[in-house]
């Protein structure tokens, strides 16, 4: 089934690992992108309208991370905390610093490469980038440095955010097309926010704008939040959500991480657990992008052929409805402004979704420097080309993915601060809710014991055990919920005589005081809670 894939991966075995299997694939992407889609993009100018021609470093590259924000939000200061040690080219400073596009890779050695060298690289997916001209390139650079983060992914640090027209004139290109096209290929789009400085200026907001299409990368940081107290935070999180509710038109609401990115004490510590909640979050959604950069790039082709094909119907709408002698530019400035319709006539003619259009006033705005004359005609071995890889070829390719997802092992980012949230007691939940305990020798129940054995022995014990009727009327006192509660029982009685003794009935009490203070139920008993004179024929069952 899956020959088509075996020329491109060098003759790998499928079953060898995760490396292998994302070779496997990316080969299968890259052969299904150049014979099949590639031919449609040429022929209908895809390239001049929308993206640049997808290269082999496109599929070969590591999964990125592209940092967004205003000035002085702290995205540099996010990816020196999460690298542990300085990057070249790091500048961080409360006035608008970081001036360039800084790619920061991996690399043997540490050292930088500016734009106008990277962009002739081929190992680097960056080649296209050369169309922006030498005022872009004069602000672009990689830095490279040996650090355990960037074996697995690479992160994009942005320039901040200016207000005004300094953003639209003073850097010399166009901004919002830069980002837009980092946006296309990243694996993640970080949209970094300062507790203090909400606002969403015009420039900030035309630069989310130009992530249209991409929302399911997109999440956000609300940064620097230890320096307000908690009722402050709450209306500041209020504010944020409004704020971007304006401008990011998705009926979803955004994920947004909260806490304070830096390796310095809290300046305010009554959200501590939340913000150390929100940083475990948050790293799990940066360790899991190389486990899922297969299908965000599968993901991602399937986006641009959809766009691919609409385009090819609209420019040869185009084409069919110009004269074929007179009145050229007449008609011309006529079919753009009639763009609009000509969308609904296409939606209903070929049954395509109208959130596959591009955007009607960059179309128009592009259309107007084209000479109609020079389009081609609708050709359906092209269309049918597209259609058969979206239909057969690429569902056969998921299932590959998820197939060998389910048997190679996880792959993660590893090092820098994610190493931080791994193991030891400063772990994520380390010694809290159903952890405390673990590494005493005292049972950790017997401290609140004593105030638990007056309420067993007022539900009057026979012969040292209270029924389930018993226990019940005092469990459901917790207000839980009986699903809640049956786990707990299921959990306690460690004899499954279907009553509680002392001890059980003391870990009963001790299971629904974990949950109340909002502690998950572990899913079975940890041996360090077991009861003391239930551990030995507990274990032997076990």
């Amino acid at each position: 089934m899956f020959s088509w894939l075996g020329k491109q991966s060098g003759g790998r075995e499928r079953g060898g690992g995760g490396s292998d299997v994302v070779q496997t694939v990316t080969g299968g992407l890259r052969d299904l992108y150049l014979r099949k889609l590639l031919p449609l993009e040429e022929h209908y100018r895809f390239h001049d309208f929308h993206s640049p021609a997808l290269e082999e470093a496109d599929f070969e590259n590591k999964p990125m991370v592209l940092l967004v924000g205003q000035y002085s939000t702290g995205k540099t200061t996010f990816i020196r905390y999460l690298l542990e040690q300085d990057f070249p080219g790091m500048r961080i400073g409360p006035e608008p610093t970081t001036d360039s596009f800084i790619a920061v890779m991996y690399g043997d050695s540490e050292g930088s490469i500016p734009g106008n060298a990277l962009v002739v690289d081929p190992k680097k997916p960056f080649r296209k980038l050369s169309r922006f001209g030498n005022a872009f390139l004069n602000r672009f650079m990689c830095s490279q440095l040996p650090n355990q983060v960037l074996k697995s992914i690479s992160i994009i640090d942005s320039p901040g955010i200016l207000s005004g027209e300094k953003q639209r004139i003073s850097r010399g290109y166009d901004f919002c097309q830069v980002l837009q096209w980092f946006a296309e290929r990243v694996d993640r789009i970080i949209l970094l926010f300062d507790a203090h400085k909400l606002d969403i200026s015009d420039e900030f907001s035309e630069a989310i704008k130009s992530f249209r299409g991409q929302d399911d990368k997109i999440r956000v940081v609300l940064n620097k939040a230890d320096q307000v107290d908690t009722q402050q935070l709450m209306r500041v999180y209020g504010a944020l959500m409004w704020s971007l509710g304006k401008v990011i038109n998705t009926p979803e609401v955004l994920r947004v991480y909260i806490g304070s990115f830096w390796a310095h004490p809290l300046r305010n510590t009554d959200n501590r657990r939340l913000f150390e909640a929100e940083a475990q979050d948050l790293f799990r959604d940066i360790q899991s992008l190389p486990q899922k950069a297969a299908v965000r790039k599968l993901n991602d082709l399937i986006k641009r052929a959809r766009l691919a094909k609409v385009h090819a119907y609209i420019i040869s709408y185009l084409k069919k409805e110009m004269p074929s002698v007179f009145g050229k530019e007449n008609k011309k400035k006529e079919l753009i402004s009639r763009l609009p319709e000509i969308y609904i006539q296409l939606q209903r003619e070929y049954h395509i979704s109208a959130g596959d259009f591009p955007e009607v006033k960059k179309m128009q705005e592009l259309l107007e420097t084209c000479d109609f004359t020079k389009f081609h005609s609708l050709k359906p071995k092209l269309i049918e080309a597209v259609d058969n890889m979206l239909a057969n070829k690429i569902a056969s390719l998921m299932s590959l993915i998820s197939q060998e997802e389910s048997n190679m092992p996880t792959e993660i980012v590893q090092g820098g601060a994610f190493d931080g949230t791994m193991a030891g007691p400063f772990g994520h939940g380390y010694g809290e809710g159903a952890k405390e305990g673990a590494d005493e020798d005292e049972w950790v129940v017997a401290k609140d014991k004593p105030a638990y054995d007056e309420i067993f022995y007022t539900l009057s014990p026979i012969n040292g055990k209270i029924s389930g009727i018993s226990a019940k009327k005092e469990m459901v006192t917790s207000k839980l919920p009986n699903s809640v509660l049956g786990k707990i029982w299921k959990l306690s009685d460690c004899d499954g005589d279907g009553m509680l003794d002392d001890e059980e009935f003391a870990l009963a009490k001790h299971l629904i005081k974990i949950k109340l203070d909002g502690y998950e139920l572990p899913g079975t008993l940890p041996s360090h809670l077991v009861p003391p004179s239930h551990r030995k024929p507990f274990q032997t069952a076990e």
